[in-house]
């Protein structure tokens, strides 16, 4: 087993830590809780437990679905290991339904399921509000070239496709998520990042239960409550 050496990297919710093997690193998740941009925080007990739970679980799923991912094992209650990867600045965002920022810039109802997957991109930027950004941008400021771009989409759309059929047997409606990608030593693009309900939106699908972090950014109840429903649901599939 890989040992921690030193800490590559601090954000709201993760921490990364190089490893004594320069090809991975160690993935932490924290228990802070952060909203808008990191205007809202709290530090909730056990919520990191539960992200990695969840990550583990998902990209098992997509790992049998044919999407490579820089999971590579667990390593403690709160902690995988990962692949090291070059990371593209761009988080991409695949909407099945609308809601959040969506629903506020267009003025649509909030629950209306879209005709087909919707994919957005985003600069990622702290500093500058993750902005929201275009193909022509990412191409033209050098991010990703053309290929890569078309290639992200394609892979955010086999995402999309493996986890809704996933969590839709959980009893789970996959509203929208967040990814990020990027490049591992030999140059394949791969899936980095997490998958968590910090990035994502999570619906029970009998009641329409908000299961996600809108109940910490909205005050719609104990986001542990949620993230523990969303483990027990997707544990039994």
């Amino acid at each position: 087993m890989v040992e921690e050496t030193s800490l590559l990297y601090e954000g709201k919710a993760k921490k990364m830590y190089n490893t004594d093997d320069p090809d991975l690193l160690i993935e932490y998740f924290k228990d802070d809780a952060t909203a808008f941009n990191g205007k809202k925080h709290a530090v909730i007990d056990e919520k990191g437990a539960l992200n990695k739970a969840i990550t583990v679980k998902v990209f098992q799923w997509l790992e049998e679905c044919g999407v490579p991912t820089h999971f590579v094992e667990e390593y403690s209650g709160r902690e995988i290991v990962v692949k090291r990867l070059k990371m593209i600045p761009v988080e991409v965002v695949v909407r099945n339904v609308v809601a959040g920022s969506l629903a506020k810039r267009l003025g649509l109802k909030k629950g209306e399921k879209l005709p087909r997957p919707i994919i957005e991109f985003y600069y990622k930027s702290d500093e500058l509000d993750d902005p929201m950004i275009n193909e022509d941008h990412i191409e033209v400021f050098g991010w990703a070239d053309r290929e890569t771009i078309n290639k992200i989409k394609e892979m955010a759309l086999k995402v999309n496709e493996c986890l809704r059929e996933k969590f839709d047997k959980a009893g789970i409606l996959l509203v929208d998520f967040k990814l990020e990608f990027g490049f591992d030593k030999d140059g394949n693009l791969v899936l980095g990042d997490e998958f968590t309900p910090d990035g994502s939106r999570l619906w029970d699908k009998e009641t329409g239960e908000v299961l996600d972090k809108d109940r910490f950014r909205h005050d719609l109840g104990d986001l542990i409550e949620g993230y523990e429903k969303i483990l027990m649901k997707i544990s039994r599939v």
